[in-house]
């Protein structure tokens, strides 16, 4: 499978390690997870999940250590109804973007729990992806284009201005979503 994720950023992931790899994904999931939990509230039964993803996104800011139990997280995620097989698939605008949400923050339990490069790179892999679609359905929409620039922003270890833009780039594409879901 073709990598969406630079290749300038696939090898400074590779040859950072550690913290800039922790960095990267909180980052990738920070800007992913509006639309996760946007989507997904208010929808009976999933507050347990809700919960555990704001958790999940609060604590891979935590860049300086490796989550302990990332593990049991990457566990209890699996078990999303959004990362469960699915004979019809998904066709459904909200999950599909919950879907590409929910694989984002695997990855990135996954790398922040060992860091490894290959994972943070799939988590940005999942975030391209779905900008991607976003733009295919947005008319004169960029945010693939913004994602790659946050993804290399990701790399210069300013964590309180990416953490900014993310923030920023997750409304975005919620409205963004919101709007499809409207049309």
């Amino acid at each position: 499978m073709q990598k969406l994720v630079e290749g300038a950023v696939t090898e400074a992931l590779r040859d950072a390690g550690g913290e800039a790899i922790r960095l990267y994904v909180a980052a990738c999931v920070e800007r992913m997870a509006p639309l996760f939990v946007g989507l997904r509230a208010g929808k009976p039964g999933r507050e347990a999940d809700l919960a555990f993803y704001v958790e999940a996104v609060r604590d891979l800011w935590h860049a300086d250590r490796p989550l302990a139990d990332a593990a049991e997280g990457v566990r209890r995620l699996e078990r999303f109804p959004e990362l469960q097989p699915n004979e019809e698939g998904i066709t459904d605008v909200a999950d599909t973007y919950a879907f590409f949400a929910a694989l984002c923050l695997r990855y990135a339990l996954l790398s922040h729990g060992s860091g490894n490069a290959d994972d943070a790179v799939s988590c940005g892999h999942a975030a391209l992806t779905a900008m991607g679609m976003l733009d295919r359905n947005v008319p004169g929409a960029r945010f693939l284009a913004e994602e790659h620039r946050l993804q290399s922003l990701s790399l210069s270890g300013d964590a309180s201005g990416l953490w900014d833009a993310s923030v920023a780039a997750g409304r975005e594409r919620f409205r963004a979503v919101s709007g499809c879901l409207t049309r």
